[in-house]
């Protein structure tokens, strides 16, 4: 099931749509690094390349948790 999430990227608001499992694993990701939830985000979208930003966002969390603790 998706849970669709607004993020603000360069002073525009847009909307996500993810599995929950990758909202988590984000955060956690966000937490982890002492960063703020859209500072991750913000992040992820510089290094995006013309990947959309869901798909980047999952490929991201999939990395984070291969990368482990």
């Amino acid at each position: 099931m998706l849970k669709k999430r607004s993020v603000m990227i360069s002073g525009h608001r847009t909307s996500v749509a993810l599995e929950l499992e990758f909202w988590t694993v984000l955060e956690k990701e966000a937490s982890g690094a002492h960063i703020s939830f859209a500072q991750l985000i913000v992040r992820i979208d510089r290094e995006r390349g013309d990947r959309p930003l869901a798909s980047a966002l999952r490929l991201h969390a999939l990395a984070s948790v291969r990368r482990g603790p």
